[in-house]
């Protein structure tokens, strides 16, 4: 390949079908990204070469689709390529989407769409089975993971634009999520602190109607020694070993705080824990999963929309 010097950053945007991949790339699209979808993995390299060479301003920003129907050899391959493109000095970084296996059959039977992989001799199961496991390796070497099983097209937008579009080439982005145990753990999350032990505010009727975004909570817990304890080691521990990460060129974190119902403790410490790391970081962002999903955005969206 000869030397790069018109193409500044590729994103190679990939996952499992039905889990928003379509939605991605239009809103790429839309952030001035020249999109390209169901590209064979194979040709990604000429492709990279050959518009390289156009010296086309309109292609400095790429977003390159691929899923399952490609060969498991040039699957695998990507991760390495996309490695080699660093070493070019082009940003390249590989986005991948997820989702859980039961939300993807209710996407699927709801939109009366068919799997790309399935067929009369593979069953819709079995062709989200086969695409996951074919995946793999780009899921492996995903720069950053987002699992869309409980998130709407609108906060896929979002996230998006806020942690991909915005950050600059060789900085981190920090993202807070708070989430309840009760709903299911987190796969998108680098790290996840469990803070059910601690002082639960819902034990109180005072402040059960409360989240941790208000006040009477936030007071509660600001007088709890073991909740500022725990903050503390949360801080200390991210300290340390938040700049390991970046020695390694990685450039996405996602920290997941969970407590029983993700209403509260778990709020309250993804809150003050971006309040925390916003002086430091120049892109810190703080999600709740619970409390999001009491918006009018709901999971409704979600299925109609991700589904496309």
């Amino acid at each position: 390949m000869t030397e790069l010097n018109n193409l500044k950053r590729i994103i190679v945007v990939s996952g499992l079908s039905g889990s928003g991949k379509s939605v991605a790339l239009h809103r790429l699209e839309d952030l001035g990204y020249y999109c390209i979808d169901n590209m064979p993995a194979a040709l990604l390299p000429q492709l990279i070469e050959q518009l390289n060479l156009t010296a086309d301003p309109m292609y400095q920003d790429l977003a390159i689709g691929l899923d399952g129907r490609n060969k498991r050899t040039d699957l695998a391959a990507i991760p390495k390529f996309v490695e080699d493109l660093e070493k070019r000095n082009i940003h390249a970084e590989i986005l991948f989407l997820t989702t859980d296996d039961e939300i993807l059959i209710k996407r699927y039977s709801e939109s009366r769409r068919r799997h790309p992989l399935s067929s009369n001799k593979i069953s819709l199961e079995d062709a989200i089975s086969l695409e996951r496991e074919m995946l793999t390796p780009l899921s492996n070497s995903a720069d950053i993971l987002f699992d869309t099983t409980r998130t709407n097209v609108h906060e896929l937008r979002d996230l998006l634009a806020q942690r991909i579009h915005t950050r600059l080439p060789g900085t981190m982005s920090l993202q807070f999520k708070s989430f309840g145990f009760k709903y299911g753990v987190p796969v998108d999350a680098e790290y996840i602190f469990d803070v059910r032990c601690l002082p639960n505010p819902y034990w109180d009727q005072s402040l059960r109607g409360f989240s941790g975004l208000d006040q009477p909570v936030i007071n509660f817990l600001d007088s709890q020694e073991m909740v500022q304890k725990m903050l503390n080691d949360i801080s200390h521990f991210l300290n340390n070993w938040i700049p390991e990460f970046m020695r390694n060129n990685r450039s996405y974190l996602t920290i997941a705080i969970g407590c029983t119902g993700g209403h509260h403790r778990s709020v309250y410490l993804a809150e003050r824990l971006t309040e925390i790391f916003s002086k430091r970081f120049s892109q810190v962002l703080v999600r709740h999963s619970e409390l999001r999903n009491q918006s009018n955005l709901d999971l409704e969206t979600n299925e109609k929309f991700l589904s496309i």
